[in-house]
Parts: structure tokens; sequence; C-alpha cells
């Protein structure tokens, strides 16, 4: 899988896009003007809604980097450091095996 793939399966990945949850958002809340029932959310669930549209609006990752990375390897420069990736896998599986995560 290359990691054009990637962004075509999830688009959202690049800029964010909340377009498809602002038109459910209006949709229901023209509903809701419709109905005589009346929710009430906590001061949590608003605060967790507040982080979920920041999470949304900020970049999954460094697109400046990625594209370094993408130039490095198509030009041959790019080096990995086997012996780096080893250990991290080594550790990975152990964590796994333990059933401790570090981060």
């Amino acid at each position: 899988m290359n990691i054009d793939d990637v962004l075509k399966v999830s688009p959202g990945l690049v800029n964010g896009n909340l377009e498809g949850k602002s038109a459910r958002n209006t949709e229901a809340t023209k509903t809701d003007q419709q109905s005589s029932e009346k929710v009430t959310l906590s001061a949590r669930s608003a605060e967790l809604q507040s982080l979920g549209v920041k999470v949304a609006a900020e970049e999954a990752f460094d697109a400046v980097k990625v594209e370094a990375i993408k130039a490095a390897i198509l030009s041959g420069q790019y080096k990995v450091n086997s012996g780096k990736v080893a250990d991290s896998l080594i550790n990975t599986v152990r964590e796994m095996l333990s059933g401790t995560v570090q981060k």
C-alpha cells in the first residue's frame, strides 16, 4: 500500500473534513426544533464535543515531513536503521506478550 492510497481511502486525514458532519448536525437541529422533547447535555459532553472538533480540524500527520521522506525514498537516499527497527519490533512484541503498553 502506498502513502497516496491511504489518503484516497481516508481523505479526512488531509484536511480534517467536517462538511459531512455539519450537514448531519444541521438536519438534527431542524428535527429537534420540530419536536417538543428536550435533551440536556452535561458540561462534560460539551467539553468532549469541542475537543472532538479541535482534533478533527488538526492535521493527522506532518505533510511536509511525509513529502520529504517520499522524495528520499524515490531518489534512493532514504536509509533505514535496521537495528532500530528490530529493537522497536522486539520491544513491541514483549509489551504485547506481557500485556503492558508503554508510550
